[in-house]
C-alpha cells in the first residue's frame, strides 16, 4: 500500500447502526496492524448532489466546485491508500448518504486520468433481510465492482450481514470477525 492511512466512510443515518459497528471492528483491525485511519461520518456532513456540470473533467487544480464537505474528503482520500465503505441497505441498494458520496467520486476522473486508480477498496453491508438478494445487497455489491474495476481500485474484500435492530449485528460474533479480518487484510502488502 503506498499510503499508510485508511478512510472510513460511514453511510448510515444511525451513528451506532450495524454498518457503524462493523466498520468500528475493521477499524480496530486497521490500528492493529500500526496504520492510521479516520472516520466521516456522512449523514452529518453537508454533501450536496452532483451538478453534472463537468467541471470535474476539464479542471487540473480542483475536482469539484461544488463547494461543501466533499472538499474535506477529497485530499484526504487522495492522500489516503485505502478507503473502507460503509453502507445499510435500504430500498434494495445502499443509503442515500452513500449514493451521494459514490456519485460525487466521479470528480475523481478527470482530464488528468483518474485518481482513485490502485487505492485499496474495502466494502461493509447490512440489511435487515436474512438473503444478499432478496435484501438487495447483491445490487449495492455489483455497484461497488462495477465503479472500482472501471476506476481500476481493487475491492480487497467485502463484509456484510443480516441485523436489523441498531447494534444487534454485534451478537454476529462470526461477522465481527470478519469485519476485524477485513482491516487487517485492507492495508496488509
Amino acid at each position: 500500500m503506498t499510503s499508510k492511512k485508511v478512510i472510513i466512510v460511514l453511510g448510515s443515518p444511525r451513528k451506532n447502526g450495524n454498518s457503524s459497528a462493523l466498520a468500528q471492528k475493521a477499524s480496530e483491525g486497521i490500528k492493529s496492524m500500526g496504520v492510521e485511519f479516520e472516520s466521516f461520518y456522512l449523514h452529518g456532513m453537508d454533501i450536496k448532489p452532483c451538478a453534472a456540470c463537468d467541471t470535474c473533467k476539464k479542471a487540473i487544480d480542483k475536482y469539484c466546485i461544488t463547494d461543501d464537505d466533499m472538499q474535506i474528503l477529497y485530499p484526504k482520500i487522495l492522500e489516503a491508500g485505502a478507503l473502507l465503505i460503509a453502507s445499510p441497505i435500504y430500498w434494495f441498494t445502499v443509503s442515500a448518504q452513500t449514493k451521494l458520496f459514490m456519485d460525487r467520486c466521479r470528480a475523481f476522473l478527470s482530464s488528468e486520468g483518474n485518481t482513485l486508480t490502485g487505492k485499496r477498496i474495502g466494502i461493509i453491508l447490512t440489511y435487515g433481510d436474512t438473503d444478499p438478494y432478496v435484501s438487495g445487497a447483491v445490487n449495492a455489491l455489483r455497484t461497488f465492482q462495477d465503479a472500482f474495476n472501471y476506476v481500476k481500485a481493487p475491492i480487497i474484500g467485502t463484509v456484510y450481514g443480516s441485523a436489523s435492530e441498531a447494534g444487534e449485528i454485534k451478537a454476529n460474533h462470526e461477522i465481527m470477525e470478519k469485519a476485524y479480518e477485513l482491516g487487517k487484510k485492507l492495508v496488509s502488502s
